[in-house]
């Protein structure tokens, strides 16, 4: 992106300002809004949402922030924006902050400046001073390129060079985690990382904010990476190019558990001997009612833990969640009831067994929505890999309460 250029296009173009500040990334906008005079921004802000102006402020270090609300002129607007500017950065910083029940708000550090790789040593020295007379503190320096993070540059490094010379020259790559990471990817960075610091990024590549590895470690007191791992009750997750021997043992004791749980499902279906041996008909629907429950289960799971990787959900947050894949059960349960009820009654001539076919595909359904969406944020809350942990007890839970409610019903109504 030509800086100049587009702030140019923005500033002698007011018919197309708007239009063309959000044909932008988020990046880019704030990289361009820099450079904009006043009367330009405040014009800008006009026509922009709240939305759109939160995720702009996000871009930008806290200088930089002040002086863009400096120019509101809209007083509520500003204070409403602000509070949800401040809410946003306290509810992300908590969430990545997860990783340790005793880490303060107070480790994440917000004492830097987001420069561009353009700018030149006079310019970040200005910058400095700025903020050292507000703050009291010199800052990090943390440079940007088309509103990505790209590294820093050493205050030391600025003092003994000439102040035409560019930024980007003296860029040092730094390590960065969003705050979405999962723990495990949190701890190996920290880790790695034992002298320095690390950016903490939002999903859309700006900075949240700073952490020192030697500030995070100390929690754990400075235990190896997997101390930290078993402190935080993460276990390994396996991947595909494991080895063989590793992926028997991260799955056998799984696949015993299985085995056990099979019997169970079993048990269950002997407790209804009398019923199957004068409805012969009933054990050939027996399979789709489990078969159904199970992929439904397995097309629940596959979204949570999808959330769950992107770190979207836990088991904290996951009510609506549960609650909405339980509804989704309903509903394709009684489409699916439905049908095979129809068929049931054109096949055997028998409505009443339709009926009870299309209760316990209700009913399945629900249960697969049910468990399909706890189990893997319980796994996960208990350290668990849910991606292969989880199906276990779903497939369990759907096959047990499927066969006790078909089975059951059948029992009452049928006999």
């Amino acid at each position: 992106m030509n800086e100049v250029a587009v702030s140019h296009d923005i500033t002698y173009h007011p018919g197309k300002r708007t239009e063309l500040f959000r044909s932008l990334t988020v990046g880019e906008q704030a990289v361009a809004f820099l450079r904009l005079s006043p009367r330009v921004k405040q014009a800008i802000f006009e026509d922009l949402k709240d939305s759109e102006l939160v995720d702009l402020l996000d871009q930008m270090d806290l200088q930089q922030a002040e002086h863009t609300l400096a120019i509101f002129k809209n007083r509520k607007r500003k204070e409403r924006i602000l509070s949800r500017v401040r809410s946003e950065l306290k509810e992300k910083t908590q969430y990545f902050l997860r990783f340790h029940p005793k880490a303060a708000f107070s480790l994440m550090n917000f004492n830097y400046l987001l420069l561009s790789a353009d700018s030149t040593i006079g310019t970040a020295a200005d910058a400095i001073d700025e903020h050292y007379r507000a703050v009291g503190k010199l800052p990090e320096i943390l440079i940007q390129k088309d509103g990505q993070l790209v590294g820093e540059v050493p205050v030391s490094a600025l003092v003994r060079e000439p102040n035409s010379k560019p930024l980007h020259k003296y860029i040092l790559p730094i390590k960065t985690v969003t705050y979405q990471a999962e723990i495990k990817e949190v701890m190996e960075c920290f880790s790695a990382t034992k002298r320095g610091k690390v950016a903490v990024l939002d999903k859309d590549g700006s900075v949240i904010g700073l952490i020192y590895s030697d500030d995070a470690l100390a929690l754990f007191a400075n235990a190896p990476a997997t101390a930290l791992y078993d402190f935080a009750g993460v276990a390994e997750a396996e991947r595909s190019f494991d080895s063989v021997q590793s992926k028997v043992k991260s799955r056998y004791k799984w696949l015993i558990i299985n085995l056990g749980t099979a019997f169970l499902a079993a048990s269950v279906v002997s407790l209804f001997e009398d019923t199957l041996s004068q409805l012969v008909v009933l054990a050939v629907y027996m399979p789709i009612v489990a078969g159904m429950g199970g992929n439904a289960a397995t097309q629940t799971l596959a979204v949570i833990v999808r959330s769950i990787t992107v770190g979207e959900i836990t088991l904290k947050n996951g009510t609506p969640a549960i609650l909405r894949e339980v509804g989704a059960g309903f509903i394709n349960g009684s489409i699916n009831g439905v049908i095979v009820a129809i068929v049931a009654t054109l096949w055997n001539g028998d409505p009443l067994l339709g009926f009870v076919l299309a209760v316990a595909m209700i009913f399945n359904l629900v249960v697969a929505g049910f468990f399909g969406a706890l189990i893997p944020l319980v796994m996960k809350a208990l350290g668990k890999d849910p991606a292969t942990s989880a199906t276990i007890f779903i497939t369990t839970a759907t096959d047990v309460f499927g066969f006790f409610a078909f089975l059951g019903l059948a029992t009452l109504i049928l006999l």
